[in-house]
């Protein structure tokens, strides 16, 4: 993912171009899991690209429960972020 910082909606827009197509029910959930949480929009895309890459797809849960953890874990950047799903070994090497 492009390291700058761009809102959730270019990010769903740019992942649709490289050939990702989510459901509205899946983007309604994106965006609801980004308010539930308070999520700044690059918390909420990495989120998105750790979720599509450990899941093979879209799996909300999976996204809710991931900004749930940056969140209590008070994670506040998108490497901090990778940082600790490292750490969890939440994605297969």
């Amino acid at each position: 993912m492009n390291q700058s910082v761009r809102t959730v909606e270019d990010y769903l827009l740019h992942l649709k171009s490289k050939g990702f197509l989510f459901r509205e029910d899946a983007v309604g959930f994106i965006y609801f899991g980004q308010q539930y949480t308070n999520s700044t929009d690059e918390i909420a895309n990495t989120a998105i690209e750790i979720t599509l890459m450990a899941q093979k797809g879209f799996d909300g849960s999976f996204y809710i429960s991931l900004l749930e953890t940056f969140a209590s874990n008070k994670i506040d950047s998108r490497k901090a972020a990778w940082k600790l799903v490292e750490k969890m070994e939440l994605l297969a090497v």
